[in-house]
């Protein structure tokens, strides 16, 4: 029996949706600077560090995380300028260097060191962008997690940076003109001067600025805003000849947009551009890939689910005009195309959620050549239009990176590994990868990976962790875990990831499948994920452990108020967890376009039968559960799990046998940036938690 917290619950908190009575005890949790909200993430963690810490499994762990994880890493190395850059860390590194060289076969120096930003490593680098001459680097860097970005220029000559700063950005690009002036980015209004990541306040009026470089961030134009439409996100590039500008407009996080341009070569930059449409109606994704003068090559799903390259003449560029380069293919997703060596593209398709690299000639789409890669990810690719060589990083679930280089010119077509990521005793043949199919409730084919050592026996006795997403659009790939690699070398575990629907892995219909008032789809799946790897005797429902984050945590949650009698523990992390009030803060109001709107009667009715937070049994056994959230998440905001861990812990807490806790971290957001040290603390509190709750034990 667990002694939980007695926060104070209002009684007189509750809202009228459609006709029904939605009480909400501990709204007072949505003020997370209240004294009030500060005691009790107190109080949770006074009980969950020493539950987690207390299991000798943690520091055994973390040591060999430490071990493991102290390996070199090294990013696809790419050309700007007449020079080479790549990220590296040398093992333990809180954050990767950036590094520099004249030529592949120089010796390379320290560029930019973002483990100079703080002594904890928790400012991190966001995005960053070279000028096109190669001479001028404007950068991002990020406090806590947050998505608050401030960005600033170096002299890549000096190294020196110069007196610019730019506040008040999120969700936002670089794009430098290529006069080598300025660049544009976007921000939100004064009105968000002073946030820090830890408030909850909802974002309205998202825009387009251009910075002169040497002037003051007031002076900056406004180029670009919709202030009718105080929810639409923006988005600018240049194109690659610096001619035009495009501009995607976003009304949420669903994969379709509004494109138009502006003729830079004519117009200049100023306040107020007068954009020119392209397509002015949220019905498909628009991502302009190249260019050549007024004919722009175009990836997008438009009448094609798994998306396809179209050629638009801006001259004439009503869709009836429009021309298929590439089609659209009977089972591959077209993830990624790029443009390079003048003439030729390369195209990263997804088949069965495994990477295909093809090239492809630009002006005819024709096929020229496939790249040879194994069964796993591109994590990286790094090429330019004028550029004759490109780099791949290569992953899998068994490979740590292999980096490719690849000279375009060179006949026939070849890739030379140019660096082999090596996890120092780490032997990839003692442990083996499969993919299965199984089928969900409504017939569906859903693929799933299954990882483990060989030679272990399937008795339903293994330790399994079952990872899963499903939902944006946003295909989970096999990637290299250090720490999933220690759960199968010192616990005798199985991974396994179920691709299910909502995700991208098919395209948009697989993601269509899996949103609105089909979300139940991606529970059903996952219910059957866990029911597959039970019948085949990969584990036992005593011994199966789920995890999700963001999505995945709204995911985990609402499996376990489902079918709590099928887990054994659950980790949600950064989780999506109040349904009905999540589009209230920060960015919350672009998941409506995923979620539904929850002040809306049709949607409200399908919403509130799974949202985690007002789906919680009142008796019986429940798995158990950790709660992982930072203070500083201004993307899927504390409350959703604080709150959820009040009600959790309240309706079950007397009875409860399982753990239900929370794990609140400092100085920490949704993720992006996260330190190599938190990291690590983080991934040892999981794994001991997953240990102590399906009673394994360690095996040297």
């Amino acid at each position: 029996m667990w002694r939980y917290p007695k926060p104070r619950k209002q009684d007189d908190v509750s809202e009228a949706h459609s006709g029904t009575t939605v009480e909400d005890p501990y709204r007072w949790m949505e003020e997370p600077d209240s004294d009030e909200t500060k005691q009790f993430v107190t109080e949770q963690n006074a009980i969950s560090q020493p539950f987690l810490s207390g299991n000798p499994v943690r520091e055994k762990f973390h040591k060999r995380m430490m071990e493991v994880y102290n390996y070199p890493k090294y990013g696809a190395p790419f050309k700007r300028g007449n020079r080479y850059y790549y990220y590296y860390n040398t093992g333990l590194q809180n954050q990767s260097v950036l590094y520099t060289q004249k030529s592949l076969s120089d010796d390379a120096t320290i560029f930019l060191d973002p483990n100079t930003f703080s002594e904890d490593g928790t400012v991190s680098l966001g995005t960053s962008a070279f000028s096109e001459d190669g001479e001028l680097f404007a950068y991002a860097i990020s406090q806590s997690g947050s998505d608050w970005q401030t960005i600033k220029v170096r002299d890549v000559k000096t190294g020196e940076d110069l007196n610019d700063e730019l506040k008040m950005v999120k969700f936002s690009g670089i794009a430098w003109t290529h006069d080598g002036k300025g660049f544009f980015y976007q921000r939100y209004p004064d009105e968000a001067s002073g946030c820090d990541g830890s408030e909850t306040t909802k974002l309205e009026n998202h825009m387009m600025c251009y910075h002169y470089l040497h002037t003051a961030q007031s002076t900056d134009l406004i180029c670009c805003k919709f202030p009718e439409h105080p929810d639409w996100l923006l988005s600018g590039d240049v194109t690659d000849d610096g001619c035009y500008l495009i501009v995607k407009v976003y009304r949420g996080a669903e994969p379709k947009n509004h494109l138009y341009y502006y003729n830079l070569s004519s117009g200049g930059v100023k306040s107020s551009i007068p954009l020119t449409t392209i397509v002015d109606e949220f019905e498909a994704s628009y991502d302009v890939m190249s260019n050549d003068g007024p004919i722009f090559t175009i990836l997008t799903n438009f009448q094609a689910s798994r998306y396809c390259l179209k050629t638009v003449d801006l001259l004439q560029p009503s869709k009836v005009n429009w021309k298929t380069l590439v089609a659209e293919r009977d089972k591959d997703v077209l993830e990624e195309a790029i443009a390079v060596n003048n003439n030729q593209l390369i195209l990263i398709y997804l088949r069965d959620v495994k990477n295909v690299m093809e090239l492809h000639q630009l002006e005819t789409g024709q096929l020229l050549d496939t790249f040879p890669i194994g069964t796993g990810t591109i994590a990286q690719l790094s090429g330019k239009r004028r550029q004759s060589e490109v780099f791949y990083l290569f992953q899998s679930f068994l490979t740590a990176g292999e980096v490719y280089h690849c000279d375009l010119t060179a006949s026939p077509l070849s890739s030379t590994l140019f660096r082999s990521i090596e996890v120092k005793g780490f032997i990839s043949s003692d442990y083996t990868t499969e993919q299965v199919f199984y089928t969900t409730n409504d017939g569906a084919s859903i693929p799933m990976f299954i990882v483990h050592r060989k030679g272990i026996s399937f008795d339903g006795t293994n330790p399994c962790l079952l990872y899963g997403y499903g939902g944006f659009n946003i295909s989970i790939m096999p990637r290299f875990s250090t720490s999933r690699l220690l759960f199968m070398q010192h616990f005798n575990g199985i991974f396994a990831l179920a691709n299910i629907r909502g995700g991208g892995e098919y395209g948009e219909a697989w993601h269509q499948a899996g949103m609105f008032e089909k979300k139940q789809n991606v529970f059903d799946d996952f219910h059957c994920a866990a029911e597959y790897l039970i019948a085949k005797q990969y584990t036992s429902d005593n011994r199966l452990a789920i995890q999700g984050g963001s999505n995945g945590g709204l995911l985990v949650c609402t499996c376990a108020n489902q079918r709590p009698e099928l887990y054994q523990c659950v980790i949600s992390q950064v989780g999506v967890l109040d349904m009905l009030r999540f589009h209230k803060f920060t960015i919350g109001s672009a998941w409506t376009t995923e979620f539904g709107n929850p002040d809306k009667e049709e949607d409200f009715k399908y919403i509130y039968k799974y949202s985690p937070l007002h789906n919680i049994p009142t008796s019986g056994r429940y798995p158990a559960i950790l709660l992982l959230t930072g203070d500083h998440d201004d993307r899927v905001v504390p409350l959703h799990s604080l709150k959820f861990i009040a009600t959790i812990q309240d309706q079950l807490g007397q009875q409860a046998t399982n753990p239900l806790m929370i794990r609140v971290d400092v100085k920490s957001g949704h993720g992006a940036g996260k330190p190599t040290s938190k990291l690590i603390d983080e991934m040892a509190d999981i794994y001991s938690f997953i240990a102590s709750t399906l009673n394994i034990t360690w095996q040297d």
